[in-house]
């Protein structure tokens, strides 16, 4: 059910006002209409305190804020920035941005990225970017990386990889020990989707994996090909446990804890579970997926939420401002702590919870994610091709010799999405 409150500085206010250069030096007034998907119960008290705060620091603005369930909102969106539509908007990154950019209900606001409060989000840019232009700002996301045992590293004596050939080096070790390198669970396919952003990105960069995502590029194409080579090096070694294709990634977590697998490719959300499931932070470390293509910035897939303002929005400079008050660094340190979203702060200036993951993926972010961030497969392309791709890529760990009729079958796809 929708619910809709009033601003009020009393209303969970996160204790950050004050430090908002921006709004200290502006003074706004009329209504400011957002319709917020941050549902779950945490995410709404963060929105609540951010609304409430900003409204405190301007008493002549009168702020609206809807909050509707999150999965309702992927089908109501577009009505709601077609008729009467509010000043701000969330949504996601990238090209699930798209529809309503080419729609036209998505406002163009490349001017608000050119303020030097901006430059803090540099490594952010390129998921906001489409068609030469930004369309709105990121306020979370978190990371993915290698997840691995530490403690049978320091056993076998290994390090961790920099380099495509020094993880194929551990991976033969890991193997020689009576292990499996990975445990995956790809019953429900968007776990082999990490693998291949990870092994494009990697071979061919950043912007080819863009535009494969946006069908510029054909599946048959030989860097494609380059792309699944590297990959089945892996495959043939043996280094996925077996029957991955039966287990969800949470069914691929024992093998992880009890040491018959050594690493997990897997989201910053995952650590809970491991944690969960008896390992200690002593045991569980995470390296950067490593560099294949020396040639190659490192792309890194870290899902973003995001702010937009829609097209037929009416208060546009309080929108402005209030995009540019939730990416400044004290906010983003206040909003994704430990106590609310938990999870990566956007802005590289902000401070960052002292979770050790937390901590390294934000390092990782903000200082070596210089090739581009990805929002994920099912994210970056569109829905069907994402299903059908996925569907492949599963198959292709199965069977790596089907790799030609499933390249010829992911190519028919694209001609027909993209047509």
């Amino acid at each position: 059910m929708n619910s809709i409150i009033k601003a009020s500085a009393a209303a969970l206010a996160l204790g950050v006002a004050s430090t908002s250069a921006f709004a200290d030096a502006h003074s706004l007034a009329g209504e400011l209409r957002i319709v917020s998907d941050m549902s779950n119960p945490a995410p709404r008290a963060v929105m609540e305190g951010l609304v409430a705060d900003f409204g405190a620091l301007n008493p002549d603005l009168n702020i609206e804020l809807e909050i509707v369930d999150r999965e309702a909102w992927k089908t109501q969106i577009r009505n709601a920035l077609s008729a009467n539509a509010p000043d701000v908007v969330n949504w996601y990154a990238a090209t699930r941005m798209t529809p309503y950019v080419d729609a036209g209900l998505f406002m163009d606001i490349s001017d608000l990225w050119e303020d030097p409060a901006m430059d803090a989000l540099a490594s952010t840019k390129g998921a906001m970017t489409l068609n030469g232009a930004q369309w709105g700002v990121p306020y979370t996301y978190y990371q993915w990386g290698v997840y691995y045992r530490k403690d049978i590293f320091e056993e076998l004596g290994l390090e961790e990889p920099a380099t495509w050939d020094q993880e194929l080096a551990n991976c033969q070790v890991i193997i020689d020990s009576g292990r499996k390198c990975y445990t995956i669970g790809t019953k429900f396919l968007w776990t082999a989707g990490g693998w291949f952003d990870y092994i494009n990105s990697r071979t061919n960069g950043y912007e080819f994996h863009i535009q494969l995502a946006n069908g510029e590029v054909e599946w048959t194409d030989e860097r494609v090909r380059d792309t699944f080579a590297n990959w089945r090096q892996l495959i043939d070694m043996g280094a996925f446990i077996d029957d991955h294709q039966s287990m969800s990634w949470q069914d691929a977590i024992p093998p992880f804890l009890n040491g018959d697998a050594t690493a997990y490719l897997m989201g910053n959300f995952a650590v809970a579970a491991f944690r969960d499931g008896g390992l200690t932070d002593d045991q569980l470390d995470f390296y950067q997926f490593p560099q294949i293509n020396p040639d190659v910035a490192p792309a890194e897939d870290a899902p973003t939420d995001t702010f937009h303002i829609p097209a037929a929005a009416q208060n546009v400079e309080a929108a402005k401002a209030f995009l540019l008050y939730v990416t400044s660094a004290d906010v983003q340190g206040e909003i994704n702590g430990g106590d609310a979203l938990g999870q990566l702060p956007v802005n590289a200036s902000a401070s960052v919870s002292d979770d050790k993951f937390i901590q390294e993926g934000f390092e990782m972010l903000s200082d070596n994610a210089s090739g581009g961030i990805m929002q994920f497969f099912d994210r970056d392309f569109p829905a069907e091709m994402a299903s059908s791709g996925m569907e492949g890529l599963q198959e292709f760990m199965v069977f790596p010799d089907n790799l030609d009729d499933i390249l010829e079958r992911l190519e028919e796809t694209r001609q027909r999405v993209y047509q």
